[in-house]
């Protein structure tokens, strides 16, 4: 007999919820593309036929992977641009890539109803689906990093003083290369004693007049090139200013310019 209730589904935190939706995303990509190597391997020995397969396989892959990184690039993108060209307040601006967002994972969400069920129920996805998706991993960005991903508990607890949007940006960073380390942020003037450096009163790492710091530094010894280019790209094309610093202190430094 049954006994009429269920054993509840433990909860897990919304960042790690939105890392294995990522992880989800990256096993599918994978699924395909063993599929589409299994088909290929079992065409004969023909190769026009197989070079064809071989372009379609990697179109389909390749808009799948920009499908699950464009509702992050734009949230961070819109956000940024807004507050840096247009002057919006940083609240404003994160509103309104929030916003962008929420539009595209609905659209994801509305598509996927419809395919299974044949109804698209927008407004039911929006509420009950992408909304809090949107503001639980928004939310985690702004608050959390993880130990992994800091150098020492001091950056770790420097890291809410971080201007909100490059909290954001560096957290999106993270979902998408987990060996990312944070080695710096924000700074006081004794930070720069204890660093045995002089005080540098224009470093973005010190607080400005919003209240907050505007740079952080990413290990980039013991990392792979490739994987450091990519990064030092990523944060470029979203607005931010790099700076590799190289020597025995070899470091990318990321900005977010004080309008």
């Amino acid at each position: 007999m049954h006994t009429g209730w269920r054993r509840a589904k433990p909860l897990l935190p919304p960042g790690v919820r939105a890392a294995v939706a990522i992880h989800g995303l990256k096993l599918r990509a994978l699924e395909v593309w063993a599929r589409l190597e299994a088909r290929l391997a079992a065409l004969p020995a023909s190769g026009r036929a197989r070079e064809q397969l071989a372009r379609r396989a990697l179109a389909l892959v390749a808009k799948f992977l920009l499908l699950a990184v464009l509702p992050f690039f734009v949230l961070v993108r819109v956000s940024v641009f807004l507050y840096s060209h247009d002057r919006y307040p940083w609240l404003l601006a994160l509103a309104a890539g929030v916003a962008c967002m929420l539009v595209l994972v609905t659209a994801y969400g509305a598509w996927l109803s419809h395919r299974l069920t044949g109804r698209a129920r927008a407004l039911v996805v929006a509420r009950r689906v992408a909304l809090p998706l949107v503001l639980a991993y928004v939310g985690y960005a702004l608050v959390y990093v993880s130990g992994v991903n800091a150098k020492s508990e001091r950056v770790r607890a420097y890291y809410t003083s971080l201007h909100p949007l490059l909290r954001v940006a560096l957290s999106t960073c993270i979902l998408f290369d987990r060996d990312i380390v944070i080695t710096d942020a924000a700074r006081r003037p004794v930070d720069y004693t204890a660093m045995g450096l002089p005080a540098n009163d224009g470093s973005l790492h010190a607080r400005q007049r919003d209240g907050y710091a505007h740079a952080a530094d990413l290990r980039t010894i013991g990392r792979n090139a490739v994987k450091n280019r990519l990064v030092q790209l990523y944060f470029w094309s979203m607005g931010f200013g790099t700076l590799r610093h190289v020597g025995t202190a070899d470091h990318l430094h990321v900005e977010l310019p004080v309008p």
